[in-house]
């Protein structure tokens, strides 16, 4: 909600201003502040979902929400950076030059600039806080808009100068493609919890840990740790002793799961599979062991 109104008003501000002081990149500025309301608004859509209790077509419930949500956001940040690099190859080609805006399109492209970084400074804080993919996307979307902002400003002001027109579409190119980088970080992110990977080793050390501080539990093996959103869910099987009854073995794999959950946060659910000692070996290649993963 944050992001919805503050990106709102300053979409139309500089709109207004844009055509107020007839400054083309102050107006492009307002259009691109427009898409960050259109992300608020994916946004908040991806966060209701995320709310709603797992059902039947949806037994792990709706967290993927945000990590489709992130997806779609990259995808808006790389095509804002990919239009600002072939409107300033069309300009480069057409032989033109932004215009200095007037006085009002600046002072409201400094109050953008100063928007901009609260509001990216709100999502990044909110993001870390909660472990939010979607909100750490959005808030780099914004770091980005501040940098491209404050470098269009810098171009024109140094073609002014200097009376070097090529300055500004330098600066431009290069703020492009450091954006559209970017993006493409995000959809990294995004597509490797997609693929349930890249989870954190720490968290494969934390589970191999709990299972060593539960007397009675060993070999903890098929580990596989994966994100859903900002929660984790958990698989593994350990070997306890095959002479224990089955309320026995139970009451260790739920002493293995609470040693779990006390050692790692925001954990969905813990699923652990217990066998009888010397009975680990499998043939599937899936998970990771404490001799596999320390190699």
């Amino acid at each position: 909600m944050i992001s919805l109104i503050g990106n709102f008003i300053l979409a139309a501000a500089k709109l207004a201003a844009g055509a107020i002081a007839g400054s083309l990149a102050v107006l492009g500025d307002g259009i691109d502040s427009s898409t960050d309301v259109v992300i608020s608004l994916v946004t908040l859509a991806a966060a209701a979902l995320m709310a709603k209790p797992s059902d039947r077509d949806h037994p792990y419930g709706h967290a993927r929400a945000e990590t489709s949500a992130t997806t779609i956001l990259s995808f808006v940040i790389f095509f804002a950076g990919a239009q600002l690099l072939l409107s300033t190859i069309h300009s480069l080609r057409e032989g033109s030059t932004r215009e200095l805006p007037g006085m009002l399109a600046l002072w409201v492209s400094g109050a953008s600039v100063l928007g901009k970084l609260a509001l990216a400074a709100s999502q990044f804080a909110v993001g870390k806080k909660t472990g939010s993919t979607m909100l750490m996307a959005n808030g780099k979307n914004m770091r980005n808009d501040v940098i491209m902002s404050a470098s269009v400003l810098f171009g024109v002001a140094a073609t002014r100068i200097f009376g070097t027109p090529l300055v500004d579409s330098i600066m431009a190119i290069l703020v492009s493609l450091w954006v559209m980088r970017s993006a493409l970080s995000v959809f990294k992110e995004a597509n490797d919890e997609i693929m349930d990977g890249k989870a954190d080793p720490e968290l494969y050390r934390l589970v191999f840990d709990a299972v060593r501080s539960v007397k009675g539990a060993g070999n903890p093996h098929r580990t596989r740790v994966r994100r859903l959103a900002s929660c984790y869910d958990i698989d593994l099987d350990i070997e306890v002793d095959g002479r224990l009854s089955v309320k026995e073995a139970h009451d260790i794999a739920q002493a293995v799961e609470g040693a779990i959950k006390t050692r790692i946060d925001s954990v969905y659910d813990i699923v652990v599979h217990v066998e009888p000692s010397g009975a680990g070996e499998h043939g599937e290649q899936y998970g990771l062991n404490e001799g596999n993963f320390s190699s």
